[in-house]
C-alpha cells in the first residue's frame, strides 16, 4: 500500500505540472501523424515527425511547455517502450523532432526539472508503480473524492508517478534504444540523439558517460550500419565536448580505466581516438592521468590489426614528448608499468616499454632511485634481446642507471639490487649475466659494507657460476670474488668454499680449475693464493680429492705465465729466506703428490731431495697414474720454463744430482714409452767433455758412456757439497722433509688398500649372493610334464 503524509503544501508551479503532464497528447497531436509515427515505410514516420516537429515549435513560440510535455511523455510511453519495432522507430524519430522544434528551449526537457525539494513526501519504495497506475485508472483525475484531505493526498499520489515519468525525458528513452534487439531500432536511436546533440550542444554533456558507454557497445555492433551511424554521432559528441567547459575529466577517467583492457578491435580503435581527442583539449589535463590507461595503451601494441598498433604508438609518443616537456610527471606509477612490458612477449611492445625506461631514466633520475631495482629487472634481459634496437636502448639505459649516484638514505635499496642481480645469474644469456655481474662489482666498489653484509644470499650463485660456460662469465666472478677477499677473513673463506666446490663438483676442477687459479693469482697475490691453497689441502680428509687438486695447481704452477714470478722465487728456495719460505709453505701439502713433489724439487733446483724422493717410491706408488703424470713431466722439461735445467746439463761434474734425478725417472719407465724415448734422447746430448776442464769430470763421462749408474749415484761433486752447504743455511731439512713426504705417501698406500678392500668385499658379497640364488634355483622341483596333453611335433621326431 503506497503511504503519504502530508508535512507541507504543494507549491503552485508544481500542481499546475501535474495537470498539465495529465493534458491528452492525442487532442494535440493529429491522429494520422500518430498512426504514420508507427508506419513501417520510413518516409512516413519522417514526414509525420516534420509534423510533430511543426507542431512542437508552435508550442514552444506559445509557451506552451506543459503540453510539449505531455507530447513527449505520449512518446516515450506509447511509442519508444512499445513492443512493436516500427512503434519504437517513430518515437526516436518523434523525440529527435521534439527536440529540433524546441531549439534552444530543449534543454529544459532534457530531463525532469521539477524541484523535488519542496515535496516533503515519505513513499513506501517497495510499492509498485502499478498500484499508482491501477488507482489512476480507477480514478482518472483522483480527484473525486467528497474528502478534500484524501483528495490531497492522492494529488501527491499522482504527482510522484508524474515525477518518475518526466525523470526520464527526451535523452534516457534514446539511450535505452542503443541495446535493443533490432539493428534499425539502434540505428535509429543514434540518428535521434545525433539530431538532438546538434540541437542542444553543451547541454549534452550531463549525459556525457552513458553516451560514452553507448557509443563503446554500438562502436563493436554487429550491424554495419550501426557502426557507421555510431561514428558519426562519436565525431559529433567528440566537437561539442572540445568546446565544453562543463566536461568532468575525473568523472570520464574511470569509464576510460574500466574498458581499457578490451580485446575488441573497433573499441580499441574508439579508446584510442578519445585519448587522442581529449589530449588535444588545453584545458583536459590527460597527462596527470596517463597512469590509469597507460598498460591498456601499451597493451594495444600487440594488436593484430596495424591499424590499431599505429594509433596506440602515436598515442604514446605524444604523450612521452609531453612527459619531456612537462615540469611535473609522476614517473612512478608508469614506471611499474613500463617495467611488466619490457617483459612483453610482443617486440614492439618492448621496444616502446624499454624506450619509455630510458627516458624516465634520463629525466626522472633521482625520482626513480625508489624503483631502481625494478627497472634494472626489466633492463637486464633486454640487454640480451634478439633484436638489435631493443639490445641497444637497454645498453644505453643500463650505462645511465649506473651513472646516478644513490645513497640507501635516498631509499636505494641495495638488497634489493643485489637480489635481482643475483636472480639475473641464472639467466640464459651470458649478455645478461656478465651485466648483472658488473653490476655486483659496481655496489661492491660504492657499498661495499652494505654488500659484505648480505653477501649470504649472493655468495653460493657467485659460486655457482664459476661453472658458467663463458669465460667472460668466469673472469667477472672471479674479480667479484677478488674484490670481496680484499680481506682476510673473506680471502679465506673464498678459498675454502673453492676447495669445496671442486671436491663436489671434480668437473669444473678439471674445465675451470685452470682460468679459475691463474685469475685469482693475477687478481689476488699469487704468492698468497699458493699458500692458503696449500695450507687448506695439507689438512684434507679425501685423499684422492687432494692428490687431484695438488696436481692441478703443479701443473698451473709449471705452465701458467701468470705465475713467472711464483717460479723465480722458488728458484732461489736454496739462496734466500723467501724462496726457502715458499718451498716449505708448499711442500706440505705437495706431498700427497709423488710427481707434484718431484716437480716442485726440481723448480727449487733441490736436485738431491729430488732424487732422494725418486728413490723412495715403492712398488704401489708406480702405477698407471703415476707414469702418466712422470710422461708429462718429462713433456714438460722439454718446454722453456725448464730452459735452466737443460742448461744446466752442460755442466754434469755441478750439478751430479740432476743426472741422477732424470736418470732415474728414466729407469721407472717402459722403455717403449714415448716419454723413455724423450728423456733417453735428452741424455745422450749431454757432452762427452767438461766445459770447466776440471779433470774430474772425464771419470763423469766415461762412467756415463759406459752407463755404470752405481757409479754415477756413488760421485760426490762440488754441486752436491754446494747443496749439503745450502741445507745448512738456507735451513731447510731436507732429511724431516722426505720423512714427512714418505708419511704422506704411507697414508696414500693406506687408504688406498682400504678401498680396494671395500671393492672385493663388496664383489665377495655379490658373488655370494649370486651363489645362494642360483643354489636356490637349483633346488626348486623341475615342473611335472602334463601327460594329458598331446606330445609335441618336435618329440616325434
Amino acid at each position: 500500500m503506497l503511504k503519504t503524509q502530508r508535512i507541507g503544501v504543494l507549491p503552485s508551479d508544481s500542481v499546475a505540472l501535474v495537470w498539465a503532464a495529465m493534458v491528452d497528447a492525442s487532442s494535440l497531436i493529429p491522429a494520422a501523424v500518430i498512426r504514420n509515427l508507427s508506419d513501417k515505410l520510413y518516409e512516413k514516420r519522417k514526414n509525420a515527425a516534420l509534423e510533430v516537429e511543426g507542431i512542437v515549435k508552435t508550442m514552444a513560440g506559445s509557451g506552451e511547455h506543459d503540453k510539449i510535455t505531455a507530447v513527449i511523455n505520449m512518446l516515450i510511453t506509447e511509442f519508444t517502450r512499445s513492443s512493436q519495432a516500427n512503434h519504437r522507430k517513430g518515437g526516436l524519430i518523434g523525440l529527435a523532432a521534439v527536440t529540433v522544434g524546441l531549439t534552444s528551449e530543449a534543454a529544459q526537457h532534457l530531463e525532469a526539472r521539477i524541484d523535488q525539494s519542496n515535496l516533503l513526501v515519505d513513499v513506501d519504495a517497495s510499492h509498485h508503480t502499478d498500484a499508482v497506475t491501477g488507482t489512476l485508472l480507477v480514478d482518472p483525475c483522483g480527484l473525486q473524492s467528497a474528502n478534500s484531505w484524501w483528495r490531497y493526498d492522492k494529488l501527491i499520489i499522482i504527482l510522484i508517478f508524474l515525477l518518475s515519468l518526466n525523470k526520464q525525458q527526451i535523452v534516457p528513452p534514446v539511450l535505452d534504444s542503443f541495446a535493443d534487439q533490432d539493428s534499425r531500432v539502434r540505428y535509429y536511436a543514434c540518428e535521434a540523439l545525433y539530431n538532438i546533440a546538434k540541437v542542444v550542444r553543451g547541454d549534452f554533456i550531463v549525459y556525457f558517460n552513458q553516451i560514452f558507454d553507448a557509443l563503446c557497445k554500438l562502436s563493436a555492433d554487429s550491424d554495419a550500419n550501426v557502426q557507421s551511424a555510431a561514428h558519426l554521432l562519436d565525431r559529433l559528441v567528440k566537437d561539442i565536448v572540445t568546446e565544453s567547459d562543463q566536461f568532468s575529466i575525473e568523472e570520464f577517467i574511470p569509464l576510460l580505466r574500466e574498458r581499457m583492457n578490451v580485446l575488441n578491435p573497433y573499441v580499441r580503435q574508439f579508446l584510442v581516438g578519445w585519448i587522442t581527442v581529449l589530449d588535444s583539449v588545453p584545458d583536459i589535463d590527460m597527462l596527470g592521468f596517463l597512469p590509469d590507461f597507460l598498460d591498456g595503451l601499451f597493451n594495444m601494441l600487440s594488436d593484430s590489426s596495424l591499424e590499431i598498433r599505429q594509433q596506440a604508438d602515436s598515442a604514446l609518443f605524444e604523450f612521452l614528448q609531453e612527459i619531456k616537456n612537462s615540469p611535473s610527471v609522476d614517473y612512478g606509477r608508469m614506471a611499474e608499468i613500463l617495467v611488466q612490458r619490457a617483459a612483453a612477449p610482443d617486440e614492439f611492445t618492448r621496444l616502446t616499454a624499454i624506450t619509455w625506461i630510458s627516458e624516465f631514466v634520463k629525466l626522472g633520475g633521482d625520482q626513480l632511485i625508489p624503483y631502481f631495482s625494478d627497472i634494472l629487472g626489466a633492463i637486464l634481459p633486454c640487454i640480451s634481446d634478439k633484436e638489435e634496437k631493443i639490445r641497444v636502448v637497454a645498453h644505453e639505459t643500463n650505462e645511465e642507471l649506473r651513472a646516478i649516484k644513490a645513497d640507501p638514505s635516498e631509499g636505494f635499496d641495495i638488497e634489493a639490487i643485489l637480489g635481482i642481480a643475483r636472480s639475473q645469474l641464472s639467466s640464459e644469456w651470458e649478455a645478461t649475466r656478465i651485466e648483472a655481474l658488473r653490476w655486483i662489482s659496481v655496489l661492491l666498489a660504492k657499498h661495499r659494507n652494505e654488500v659484505i653484509a648480505s653477501l649470504g644470499s649472493i655468495f653460493d650463485p657467485l659460486l655457482g657460476a664459476l661453472s658458467d660456460a663463458s669465460d667472460d662469465v668466469v673472469s667477472l666472478v672471479l674479480e667479484v670474488h677478488a674484490c670481496i677477499a680484499s680481506d682476510a677473513p673473506h680471502f679465506r673463506q673464498l678459498h675454502v668454499f673453492l676447495v669445496h666446490k671442486f671436491r663436489t663438483e671434480q668437473s669444473l676442477l678439471e674445465k675451470r680449475g685452470a682460468l679459475i687459479v691463474r685469475k685469482l693469482c693475477v687478481l689476488l697475490d699469487a704468492e698468497k693464493v699458493y699458500r692458503e691453497f696449500s695450507a687448506i689441502l695439507e689438512g684434507e680428509a679425501d685423499l684422492d680429492f687432494a692428490s687431484i687438486m695438488i696436481q692441478a695447481l703443479n701443473l698451473i704452477l709449471l705452465t701458467s705465465s701468470e705465475l713467472a714470478e711464483l717460479r723465480a722465487l722458488l728458484k732461489q728456495s736454496l739462496m734466500n729466506t723467501a724462496g726457502r719460505d715458499l718451498f716449505l709453505a708448499l711442500y706440505s701439502s705437495w706431498c700427497h703428490s709423488p710427481m707434484a713433489t718431484i716437480s716442485l724439487c726440481l723448480l727449487a733446483q733441490a736436485y738431491q731431495h729430488a732424487s732422494s724422493v725418486i728413490q723412495s717410491l715403492v712398488e704401489e706408488d708406480i702405477n698407471v697414474k703415476f707414469l702418466v703424470h712422470v710422461d708429462k713431466l718429462i713433456r714438460l722439461l722439454e718446454t722453456p720454463i725448464f730452459a735452466y735445467l737443460r742448461l744446466q746439463l752442460l755442466e754434469p761434474g755441478r750439478y751430479p744430482w740432476l743426472l741422477k734425478s732424470l736418470y732415474g725417472l728414466l729407469m721407472l719407465l717402459p722403455q717403449q714409452s714415448a716419454a723413455f724415448k724423450i728423456l733417453r734422447t735428452r741424455l745422450r746430448t749431454i757432452p762427452a767433455y767438461n766445459l770447466n776442464g776440471d779433470p774430474a769430470g772425464s771419470g763423469i763421462w766415461k762412467t756415463l758412456s759406459g752407463n755404470p749408474y752405481s757409479q754415477i749415484l756413488q760421485h760426490p761433486e762440488d754441486g752436491e757439497k754446494n747443496q749439503d752447504a745450502g741445507n745448512i743455511h738456507t735451513g731447510i731439512n731436507f732429511a724431516s722433509r722426505l720423512q714427512q713426504f714418505e708419511q704422506m705417501q704411507y697414508q696414500h698406500r693406506s687408504h688406498a688398500k682400504s678401498q680396494l678392500q671395500n671393492v672385493q668385499s663388496l664383489r665377495s658379497i655379490s658373488n655370494m649372493q649370486q651363489e645362494v640364488q642360483r643354489h636356490e634355483e637349483s633346488r626348486r622341483p623341475s615342473p611335472v610334464p602334463d601327460v594329458g596333453r598331446p606330445p609335441s611335433r618336435s618329440s616325434w621326431r
